[in-house]
């Protein structure tokens, strides 16, 4: 299988930026446990005051999906999900390699 990657973007309520971009690092540094998740990423927008992005790498997509069930993930997705108003996913890519990414293809 080939890496999988998503761009998301993350819509919240106003003055909930921080507070969803705090969720969102705790998801990040729960990841560094998964040698499957490579890059997770969160970024905020100059110019988009209530926007959150986030680019992840993963070995494969399905170790994407089995993430989204770990115990861990669903308390901070139950954290996050009053502040969201919104979500955009913005692309599905297919990682062929670059700085930060482990060069074993699947």
């Amino acid at each position: 299988m080939k890496k999988f990657s998503l761009f998301n973007k993350f819509m919240v309520q106003e003055g909930e930026k921080e507070k969803l971009v705090d969720i969102l690092l705790e998801a990040a540094e729960s990841m560094n446990s998964l040698d499957e998740c490579e890059i997770y990423l969160v970024n905020i927008s100059e110019i988009e005051p209530s926007s959150v992005y986030v680019y992840e790498v993963w070995a494969n997509e399905d170790a994407h999906k089995a993430s989204l069930s770990l115990e861990a993930t669903q308390t901070l997705i139950s954290r996050a999900k009053p502040i969201i108003t919104g979500m955009e996913r913005i692309s599905t890519l297919i990682t062929k390699g670059g700085k930060g990414i482990s060069s074993n293809q699947n």
